[in-house]
């Protein structure tokens, strides 16, 4: 028996260029799981129009994040993967993205090729939602649809209730509070279309239970709830983050402490959205202090917690 854990991710583009993101973007919005738009009206718009002028713009964005070894989303996965190995030597542990490469099932399939026998899912979305945590299942679920072999096969579909993950947040909370005087602490969470809540999606309820549970944790102090990185027209979840920091400082909220505990990699949304996009819109709307705190990247407190979450399953 040779057990497999697989970690995986949203995806990246393989280089900042308006080439690579349109390529990137064509598959990631292409997914039915993310735009619920009927075929007809979206691919048209998709082709048309979003992949006409949103590569060029975004690719600007990716380069000033960039690093030399690559985008942060997969520095940092590929990094927890290596993390994970060395705690969990016996198993064989590598890492997929959703969209882009290395892809779903070109890893399996190397996997199996090492002896796997058993493997573990591992979706690095703390809480469950149909536009993240669905389209693995979906690609796992097409390799072995007609497979003559499957191995013993377990997924997690979220975290947001493990101890760890949760005390893990609210120390990196409290320690900047130790640190720092603030008057209000944000969560911010990628935001979703209001219509897949309203079909059922657990998204928003396991959202709001981690923000309470953390700051069960964390103690008496005022607090804030939101979400970011709206895409295309429609309702979205509410508060918008950027809203939000808008008008707190009108609100005598001048030192800000923000916290983003959907993400465990910094990637676009974190660093030049919310470090970047959203500090500027505090600061010129009469902020003082704006501290960002970083998802937990390569983090070996981390690692634990992740070899928790396949062990506890």
């Amino acid at each position: 028996m040779q057990k497999g854990i697989l970690l995986v991710n949203l995806g990246t583009p393989e280089e900042p260029t308006p080439e690579a993101v349109k390529s990137f973007l064509a598959e990631f919005l292409s997914d039915r799981r993310v735009i619920r738009w009927p075929r007809g009206l979206w691919l048209p718009i998709l082709h048309g129009i979003v992949l006409q002028i949103r590569p060029k713009k975004t690719a600007r964005t990716y380069q000033k994040i960039w690093r030399k070894e690559g985008s942060p989303l997969w520095i940092y996965t590929k990094r927890q993967t290596e993390l994970l190995q060395a705690l969990m030597p016996d198993a064989i542990v590598r890492y997929a993205m959703t969209y882009g490469d290395p892809g779903i099932r070109e890893t399996i399939n190397e996997m199996k090729q090492a002896g796997m026998t058993d493997l573990f899912v591992l979706p690095l979305y703390p809480q469950y939602s149909e536009t993240t945590v669905a389209p693995i299942y979906d690609q796992v679920g097409d390799i072995y649809k007609n497979a003559v072999e499957i191995p013993h096969l377990q997924m997690s579909s979220s975290f947001y209730d493990h101890e760890g993950y949760l005390q893990l947040l609210a120390d990196q909370i409290k320690q900047q509070l130790a640190e720092k005087t603030f008057d209000m602490i944000l969560f911010s969470y990628h935001g979703i279309p209001v219509s897949i809540v309203e079909q059922g999606d657990p998204y928003e309820e396991q959202c709001k239970l981690t923000t309470q549970k953390v700051m069960e944790k964390v103690g008496e102090f005022p607090y804030a709830h939101s979400y970011q990185s709206k895409f295309g027209p429609g309702q979205w979840l509410t508060p918008m983050t950027s809203a939000t920091l808008k008008a707190l400082p009108s609100q005598n909220v001048k030192k800000i402490l923000v916290i983003t505990p959907g993400f465990v990699a910094d990637c676009l949304e974190t660093i030049e959205e919310i470090d970047e996009e959203n500090r500027a819109y505090f600061m010129e709307n009469g902020g003082e202090t704006f501290e960002y705190i970083h998802p937990f990247n390569d983090s070996p407190e981390f690692t634990q917690i992740l070899r928790s979450i396949i062990e506890r399953t």
